[in-house]
């Protein structure tokens, strides 16, 4: 390499091949602890007591002064300052009252139990009209799966089944014109 001049400041310049020997030379070695740092313990051996632990004090003899008590570190975020009227309680510290077993009402009050819906009935066409429109492939499917013939009356019942109920649910559907429903009043009381 070429010989570096010195740099301006007073500062002497680095000297790379030698800095590239130390790091070949330290190659595959682990560096030193930093000062002040406990060495890694592996998982197994965590629960185990500690080398580095520092012994308990001696007790003081009967002619010795005790010492004053320290005094209590800060709880951790002790220097939060809550508004007026804020109390150290919060949402997640509501617990429920407990209702009264003397009035059935009140124990009552408050539970709402949804009520069964009410289908509307059906009329004999529509009833008709699902049994064409599931019936008609199942029958196509029983007669391909016990192997029977496919004459005409068979494809028609079933084909023609199914096209006609799809076409009267369809034709018997409720359309959105009712004059009754007037969406731009709002909620009606």
């Amino acid at each position: 390499m070429a010989e570096h001049e010195e740099q301006s400041g007073g500062i002497p310049p680095l000297d790379e091949e030698a800095a590239w020997a130390a790091i070949v030379a330290g190659y595959g070695q682990e560096p030193p602890d930093p000062p002040g740092s406990r060495p890694f313990r592996p998982i197994e051996n965590l629960l185990l007591p500690e080398e580095d632990v520092k012994p308990l004090p001696p007790e003081p003899g009967p002619d010795a002064e005790p010492e004053p008590p320290a005094a209590p570190a800060p709880a951790l975020g002790s220097s939060v300052v809550f508004a007026p009227g804020v109390g150290m309680a919060g949402p997640r510290d509501h617990s429920l009252s407990e209702p009264d077993d003397e009035d059935p009402a009140a124990a009552e009050e408050g539970h709402f139990v949804q009520p069964e819906p009410e289908l509307p009935p059906a009329d004999t066409t529509a009833k008709f009209a699902w049994l064409a429109v599931v019936g008609g492939p199942v029958l196509l499917l029983l007669a391909v799966l016990l192997q029977w013939d496919m004459t005409w009356w068979l494809t028609t019942l079933g084909i023609g089944g199914f096209l006609g109920g799809f076409a009267t649910l369809i034709a018997r559907m409720q359309h959105g014109d009712d004059e009754d429903d007037d969406p731009g009043r709002g909620a009606v009381v």
